[in-house]
């Protein structure tokens, strides 16, 4: 099994199959490539970048570019501090090409079936057998707006933070912001500079102090983790990774007077919201920063997809199919593993046991 080799392409067998291209995907190809086991990488998008492809424009990080890093290679200086959403896509095309994993694009595959000993992935006509599956699609493709009374009623413009790209077609509007982690705050700071904002957020947003960053998050995930592992739990000051970071923009905000958000309405109308006490409120434009939902569609027909959109793992293994492994996914796939650094601990663990089941 070790000594590398070609994939079959009259039989689109390997060993391994990684099913998405971003960071959680890029990080496990790492590994197995250390390890000298076949595989390859199935990515829906037409060019490396993964998700962040699809950020808003000034998204930035909220940690340095050396804790923003894959395994094996630190991420490029960054102009400023925290690297931007271009520099980020840079450094997945350049470290792609560092250590020449073999992907295929653009390839959107719709079902994975169980075949026996190996798992079948399906996209369209094309077929590839693995004898593994590492399932790193992420959560960019399926957004998730909760339901608020009256919004099919709503004649406003309605967008989801996965699919802001700037400020622009909100300028001079009345727009409400819903939504209290780091996107709401950030698309907030921004949008706020062009219009007037409004901020819902279902409980107050939690905001780390100013040199709290990404560094402290990770290292709190970590302790979590390894309190987890000894069979205990931790208790920690406030600060999970969807408490909001305190970057420039997000300060700017601060000083301008407009990071402060209400309590959730009533109920939506055509043109606005009606507030718990019935008085109105116009509203031109709604973006959602509500977060996302595990994207597990493809493995529906292996019959594992649990009602809460998850897959029941050990680690990241899947305790119903184990040959497939479930890597970048949030907190239920491993501690911060859903972060560029955070991804490194779960991907190598992942390797690991992939070469014990492939053994």
């Amino acid at each position: 099994m070790k000594g590398e080799r070609a994939l079959n392409h009259k039989q689109n067998e390997t060993d391994v199959i990684i099913i998405g291209g971003g960071q959680a995907a890029l990080s496990t190809a790492y590994f197995l490539k250390r390890k000298k086991i076949p595989f390859i990488i199935l990515d829906d998008q037409n060019q490396a970048g993964g998700a962040w492809l699809h950020a808003w424009n000034s998204l930035r990080l909220f940690s340095p570019n050396s804790w923003s890093s894959l395994p094996g290679w630190v991420m490029p200086n960054t102009e400023q501090t925290y690297p931007t959403k271009k520099e980020v896509i840079e450094y997945l095309q350049q470290y792609e090409q560092r250590y020449h994993f073999p992907i295929i694009r653009p390839i959107y595959v719709d079902h994975v079936k169980s075949e026996g000993e190996a798992l079948s992935v399906h996209a369209g006509e094309q077929l590839w057998k693995a004898k593994a599956v590492v399932s790193a699609t992420g959560t960019w493709s399926h957004p998730y707006i909760p339901s608020y009374p009256g919004q099919e009623n709503f004649k406003g413009l309605k967008l989801h933070s996965a699919h802001y790209q700037n400020a622009e077609p909100f300028k001079d509007k009345h727009v409400m912001i819903i939504g209290g982690g780091n996107s709401g705050a950030q698309i907030l700071a921004e949008v706020s500079q062009v219009a007037d904002t409004l901020w819902i957020t279902p409980t107050p947003p939690q905001f780390l102090a100013d040199d709290v960053d990404g560094r402290i998050l990770f290292l709190r995930a970590t302790e979590r983790l390894k309190a987890k592992l000894e069979g205990g739990t931790i208790d920690q000051p406030v600060g999970g990774l969807g408490d909001i970071v305190m970057i420039d923009s997000v300060k700017d905000a601060r000083s301008r007077g407009v990071l402060h958000s209400e309590r959730p309405f009533s109920a939506f109308t055509e043109d606005g919201v009606i507030w718990e006490d019935g008085s109105f409120q116009q509203v031109d434009a709604v973006i959602w920063c509500t977060g996302f939902k595990a994207t597990l569609d493809h493995l529906k027909p292996l019959g594992i997809v649990e009602e809460n959109n998850t897959i029941l793992v050990e680690g990241t293994r899947s305790v119903k199919q184990p040959n497939l492994w479930l890597v970048g996914y949030g907190e239920w796939t491993g501690p911060g593993s859903a972060t560029l650094v955070g991804v490194s601990r779960t991907a190598r663990t992942t390797a690991e046991e992939i070469s014990e089941f492939l053994d």
